[in-house]
């Protein structure tokens, strides 16, 4: 039986290539997304096992990750009397060198002037130490022709950044640094700095250390602290000492393997989300791939009915039969998983290079695991097994009688499996209405579990629901005459072929229904919310999702035409041991520019803070509360809550007043998230725009918008994440066009004999070729239709859900539903190409014959 499996897939050579290529494709992914988190995580693992080289022990202050995030500070530093006790303390600790170190934002121009774009990439300005004097080995080599910074007005910039800004040792440019990026300063480059570890658009400017205390301190206290032990002791000991010396303190005192591990944890736990998102697509293409597989699987046991049955006659058992069917779906599994796991790699690679040039992720070689591979493997065989085990068993179950008969078997009925579909789907619209009207606990899960069960209640009616579909939906074949009513016959003629070959396209379809809806409703509900509560004409940001400088403010307030303007500062710290992070109110009168309405207590005072209704509820909070927050140094600081007001997007949960806002982020820690501006009455929107990009322009990180502007920056943005989506995406709809190019090319050998009778009648090839055209489109179309219907309802429930988060009602994209539809009708068109020409081909006499 195994030879006569190897001689069936070596005989039906094109069925072999459709079917291993339906496993590539689940599996290529599968791998792809392996290797390439694999890949990127090494990558950032070799930079930070260089970092902190020769640091024994490091003092540095706690930060969120709130702040990290933009590569700033949330506490002002390591207090400078730390340091002094440290250094008194030298022999009692056993440690050798003591480094200070001072670091923060920086921005740098270009030889054209403009800020250097580092594509969300760090810009970190540091401390230039000679290697005398520094702790850390590598970080500060300076390459042959320079040397480094020594005085005010000296920099030195790692050599890829100075290479992309056109910059060069002699080279003058200008410099913004500091947690506030304070204002420019001429600079000249003295030398590059030859880094041993970086990401791509990594931007790092050394100052000498009295510049760099300067910029990025307030004068009493340090960056970090960086220790190298003393011969025979270890970083475990001297943290041990330093911590007993410091005793109770806010501060950090890792060591040097901590602190690279934290930096791996880091971004290992980054990673891990992308990689689930990656995971998740390629389970999707693995879903789509296993109909494929069950498809074809069933069909080529349907056309080899006669064939099953003699072999049945002459003496195989049931065993015998199903065990050939399931080795053939053995080695095709082998081969797609083999395929696919060379495939993922490519894709991995490509990945990573398209990451490399525009993420700013580190550039390094591909890594592929033992996992990977076995992963890989073990899918693609176990998926193809499980999609041939229904169609192994009835092969096993053909008697030997059916070697007599000229005609395929009967086709079972559907009633019952319409039946349980009915009931599955009844329950699955119930869960999810209940879920959309928040009448049942955990909304959001219960509308996924909902989806999972109307894609099976999808799955088991969708034969019943084919042909009435296809009626309604074939009155597009009727201009085509007869050949538009064969079309038809055949789109319905096996409900069960019908709905598998559909079902592929239904999922994608249905995805990028859902997908759509939810950005068109978030889009939606920020240009509603900017459009009613938003007062103001302009918007001032940072470029590269970075800070504005405060120095901004009063330079936008003094510009003529400005009447109002207020900063955003972003406000970071803990509550009863939580990070949290809000807005806090810098200058102006925050109602100027806002709209939004208190539902108790008063507008914000200056020491007060406001709380939106929800977060009041949630946290127990009233008018008259007083909430304490902690500081990253470890500060309490009170503020009583003087107001609730209704939910807005434009607030957040929560905001403190200017007052508050200084306690709570002490002046080296203040960063502004943007800038509110309300125009003059009658002045030029033109003019006062270009008033304050010449304000703003000397601080190099600020970017003005108007309202329309900033409201399509955010729609862009939200365009670019979708764009990612339908990219990936396009996995699932490649599938379901190579299913139904795969369907209809066995469906043609099924039929082979009725073509060449249709073409000894009379039948003109194109006549064929036009009859698998519309036979694919109307399939195409009957996939799109459930496809739309089922990710528009779903998508409508998840966004019911989601009001406590604010987002408003659905909105469904109707321009993009109908490019679906038209989208799927262009892929029937191009999914028949292949199978119509080889159709067309049918020699009358030869396929009567039954050659």
């Amino acid at each position: 039986m195994r030879r006569v499996s190897l001689r069936n897939l070596a005989a039906h050579k094109v069925r072999l290539v459709l079917t291993v290529f339906s496993v590539v494709l689940g599996t290529a992914f599968v791998a792809g997304s392996m290797t390439f988190t694999a890949s990127i995580s090494n990558a950032f693992t070799s930079i930070f096992d260089k970092t902190a080289q020769g640091v024994a022990v490091q003092v540095a202050p706690r930060n969120p990750a709130e702040m990290q995030a933009v590569g700033a500070q949330a506490s002002p530093g390591v207090p400078l009397a730390v340091v002094e006790k440290l250094r008194a303390n030298r022999d009692r600790l056993g440690f050798d060198r003591l480094a200070v170190n001072y670091n923060g934002l920086v921005a740098v121009a270009a030889a054209d002037g403009k800020a250097l774009q580092t594509g969300n990439a760090p810009s970190i300005g540091t401390t230039f130490l000679p290697p005398d004097r520094a702790v850390a080995k590598g970080e500060n080599t300076i390459l042959p022709g320079g040397r480094g910074p020594e005085r005010p007005g000296e920099i030195a910039i790692n050599a890829t950044a100075a290479e992309k800004a056109g910059l060069k040792v002699g080279s003058k440019t200008r410099v913004v640094a500091g947690q506030g990026l304070t204002q420019p300063q001429e600079v000249t480059v003295v030398g590059l700095l030859d880094w041993p570890f970086e990401v791509g658009g990594f931007v790092n400017v050394a100052f000498d250390e009295q510049t760099a205390a300067k910029l990025f301190s307030d004068g009493q206290h340090a960056g970090t602290v960086s220790l190298s032990a003393q011969p025979g002791v270890s970083d475990v000991e001297l943290q041990r000492r330093v911590a007993e010396l410091l005793g109770d303190t806010p501060l950090k005192i890792q060591t040097g393997d901590e602190v690279r591990q934290e930096s791996k944890d880091a971004i290992n736990r980054f990673l891990q989300i992308f990689t689930y998102i990656l995971l998740a697509f390629a389970g999707i293409g693995i879903i789509v791939g296993t109909f494929l597989i069950y498809n074809t699987f069933a069909m080529i046991v349907a056309q080899r009915n006669r064939e099953l049955a003699l072999l049945r006659a002459i003496g195989a058992n049931r065993r015998q039969v199903s065990r050939s069917v399931l080795t053939e779906a053995l080695i095709v599994g082998l081969l797609g998983a083999a395929v696919g796991l060379v495939a993922g790699i490519g894709l991995a690679a490509a990945l990573r290079a398209i990451a490399v040039a525009t993420s700013g992720l580190p550039d390094g070689g591909l890594l592929v695991t033992p996992a990977t591979v076995i992963v890989t493997l073990v899918i693609g065989v176990v998926v193809t097994m499980l999609s041939a085990w229904l169609p192994a068993r009835r092969a096993s179950s053909v008697a030997p009688v059916e070697a007599m008969r000229a005609t395929m078997a009967e086709p079972r009925s559907l009633r019952t499996r319409t039946a349980v579909g009915a009931v599955i789907g009844i329950v699955a619209i119930l869960i999810t209405v209940a879920a959309a009207t928040g009448q049942g606990v955990g909304p959001a899960l219960a509308v996924g579990l909902g989806a999972v069960l109307l894609i099976a209640a999808v799955v088991l009616t969708a034969p019943a629901l084919s042909g009435p579909v296809i009626s309604v939906i074939g009155v597009i074949t009727r201009p085509f005459g007869k050949i538009g009513q064969l079309a038809r016959t055949n789109a319905g003629r096996n409900p069960r072929r019908t709905a598998a070959t559909a079902f592929a396209l239904t999922i994608g379809l249905m995805l990028v229904a859902i997908i759509g809806t939810l950005g068109a409703t978030f889009k939606a509900t920020i240009d509603e919310s900017l459009d009613r509560d938003v007062l103001a004409d302009y918007f001032v940001t940072g470029v590269n999702n970075g800070p504005v400088p405060p120095a901004v403010l009063p330079a936008v307030r003094d510009t003529p035409g400005v009447a109002e303007v207020v900063g955003a500062g972003m406000v970071v710290g803990s509550i009863d041991g939580r990070n949290v992070s809000g807005r806090g109110i810098v200058g102006g009168r925050l109602s100027d520019l806002v709209r939004y309405t208190i539902i108790d207590g008063t507008d914000v005072t200056p020491d007060g803070m406001l709380v939106d209704e929800a977060t009041a509820r949630t946290k127990g909070w009233k008018v008259g509360s007083v909430v304490t927050f902690t500081r990253a140094d470890g500060t309490p600081v009170d503020v009583p809550v003087v107001g609730i007001y209704e939910r807005n997007d434009a607030l957040g949960p929560w905001l403190v007043g200017s007052a508050a806002y200084e306690k709570l982020m002490p002046p080296a820690t203040q960063m502004l998230l943007g800038i509110y501006v309300l125009a003059d009455k009658g002045v030029d929107s033109g003019q006062l725009k270009d008033r304050l990009t010449d304000a703003t322009a000397k601080y190099l990180t600020v970017q003005v918008q108007t309202n329309q502007e900033y409201k399509s920056a955010v729609s862009s943005l939200i365009d670019q994440m979708l764009g990612v989506l339908y990219a990936m995406l396009g996995l699932a709809l490649l599938v379901a066009v190579l299913g139904i190019v795969n369907t209809l090319a066995l469906s043609v050998v099924e039929r082979r004999q009725e073509i060449g009778m249709q073409r000894a009648i009379g039948m003109a090839r194109s006549q064929v070729r036009r009859m698998i055209y519309l036979e694919s489109v109307l399939i195409a179309i009957f996939g799109a239709v459930l496809g739309v219907v089922l990710g528009s309802g779903l998508a409508v429930a998840l966004v019911r859900t989601l009001r406590e988060w604010g987002i408003g009602n659905p909105v469904l994209p109707w321009s993009l539903i109908v490019q679906t539809l038209i989208g799927a009708a262009v892929v029937g068109v191009v999914a028949a190409v292949w199978p119509a020409i080889r159709a067309s081909r049918t020699q009358p006499l030869e396929a009567i014959a039954g050659e």
